[in-house]
């Protein structure tokens, strides 16, 4: 296993449609109906709509879903936005107020060109298409509610019944900014686990490729299900995989190490994946696609005012494939786990 060598393959990838490929692909968005409504229905009609991507823009999306040695984020610009916003929720819910549905196909559309996209019973009651919002209530947490506060490097996890949440987690996310901060301040950051281990110290590596640390359950299930207790996975290794494809594992919500030199390799962690992080400013049209997996993603504090003009980015989570979780299936939704 090698440390502090140069990465080999690039980490960061950007797409940037021209105007004339985002008016052909808006054209047919402006009327869509809300996606969600018939998911199925509406992802096969996105496949068409998105295969007026050019072909070498379309390959990039779909490599980089499909492929080991791709990028662990990609940046795509100049997508299509809804004319006309209703006021930013307020509390993490969908919008009542939303007339169009723009964003929510362009999400999906991007989603489906990267596997299936799932939804959660223990995150955002089980949607399909999440609503990131800042709520004042969650302002100073470790969750997507928060503004007030550094979101430390994670990947997002799912709480199991099995003891492991590196397991059901989503392979992939797309963000897309349906609305920018009002100072335009928030950064989004991504650490690909091949960058962090070049840099990484030999020594501290290979304390993370212990099975260590247990990670909390996500914040909405400590917060909904748990009563605010904390509930630990079984010991894992942060860091797991191939020296040249490794795989991390972090939970936003906190992971307790069992030693003191495990502890330590935390906040080393913490701070490499500052040091070699890719950092955008998602502002509408723009969409980050994240590979949950490879890296660790993390956001900066923004100042939030609670007033209907907050940040507003749509999330969705997405899975190569929904056979492996059929064990967390659900009797309503058959994308729901």
């Amino acid at each position: 296993m090698t440390s502090k060598q140069e990465t080999l393959v690039s980490t960061f990838v950007e797409v940037v449609l021209d105007d004339e490929v985002r008016d052909t692909i808006g054209s047919e968005l402006r009327t869509f109906p809300n996606p969600v409504d018939d998911i199925d229905r509406s992802l096969a009609m996105l496949r068409v709509a998105f295969s007026k991507l050019p072909i070498d823009q379309l390959q990039t999306i779909l490599d980089f879903g499909r492929h080991v040695d791709t990028p662990g984020v990609a940046l795509v610009r100049n997508l299509p936005v809804d004319a006309e916003l209703p006021e930013t929720p307020i509390d993490g819910e969908p919008s009542k107020d939303k007339k169009t549905f723009v964003a929510e196909a362009v999400l999906l559309g991007l989603s489906q060109l990267l596997g299936e996209p799932v939804g959660f019973t223990t995150e955002k009651s089980g949607r399909l298409v999440h609503d990131v919002v800042p709520v004042s209530a969650g302002a100073r947490s470790q969750t997507n509610q928060s503004s007030h506060v550094f979101l430390n490097f994670h990947n997002d996890i799912v709480h199991d019944e099995v003891g492991r949440y590196d397991v059901s987690n989503p392979d992939f996310l797309v963000l897309n900014c349906v609305r920018q901060d009002g100072n335009k301040e928030a950064v989004t950051y991504y650490a690909d686990g091949r960058d962090i281990s070049a840099a990484l110290d030999p020594e501290v590596l290979d304390v993370l490729r212990r099975p260590l640390f247990r990670l909390n359950a996500p914040g909405s299930y400590v917060r909904d299900v748990a009563k605010g207790a904390d509930v630990l996975s079984d010991l894992v290794p942060v860091i797991s995989g191939p020296a040249e494809s490794p795989e991390v594992a972090i939970s936003a919500n906190g992971v307790v190490g069992e030693t003191v030199e495990a502890e330590q390799a935390l906040e080393e962690l913490q701070r490499v994946c500052r040091e070699v992080a890719h950092q955008v400013k998602l502002e509408p049209g723009t969409a980050l696609l994240i590979n949950n997996r490879k890296g660790l993603h993390a956001r900066s504090q923004f100042f939030a005012r609670h007033n209907g003009r907050d940040r507003w980015l749509q999330r969705t989570y997405i899975r190569r494939s929904l056979w492996t979780i059929r064990y967390r299936g659900t009797a309503e939704d058959r994308r729901v786990h």
